[in-house]
């Protein structure tokens, strides 16, 4: 039985934190299908983002919260907070389907309330042991209150 060395076990830890979010994008994409022509149909307040830009700036925060993880993961943090981790993915990946599949704007509200808690208290806990796990997430924490406000807006609108 051959063990991996222990200078690469933990960056082979990355490994489950990127396929963890790997997991919620492509439930995300999935559900996704339809997105751009639901976005367009819809009345859209005037701070909202061309439909281009959502992928981008959801590839980049992916790759932040699978290393937000793993830099948490590394410190030896409490496990609870990995919890509230896999709580905001889970939270996350709920809500493109909520959205765009299903039309279901008030649920995806809702949810995406829920998800900016799941973030800020995932932030806190990982703030004990990593910083930089942290503040990783805050970008993530940025686009989902932008992106609650959007949400709210297009409740109002529609």
């Amino acid at each position: 039985m051959t063990t991996i060395p222990g200078r690469l076990r933990a960056p082979l830890a990355l490994l489950p934190f990127l396929a963890a979010v790997a997991v919620a994008a492509l439930v995300g994409g999935l559900a996704a299908s339809n997105a751009r022509s639901v976005y367009s149909g819809l009345e859209l307040p005037p701070f909202a983002p061309p439909a281009w830009l959502f992928g981008p700036v959801w590839t980049v925060l992916y790759i932040g919260i699978a290393v937000a993880g793993w830099l948490y993961w590394k410190s030896g943090g409490e496990r609870r907070a990995l919890v509230w981790y896999a709580v905001q993915l889970v939270l996350n990946a709920a809500w493109t389907p909520l959205f765009f599949a299903a039309g279901a704007y008030g649920l995806a509200l809702a949810d995406i309330v829920l998800l900016d808690v799941a973030i800020v208290v995932t932030a806190l806990y990982f703030r004990r042991s990593s910083r930089v796990s942290a503040a990783l997430l805050l970008p993530y924490l940025a686009w989902t209150l932008y992106a609650t406000a959007l949400n709210v807006a297009i409740v109002v609108l529609n």
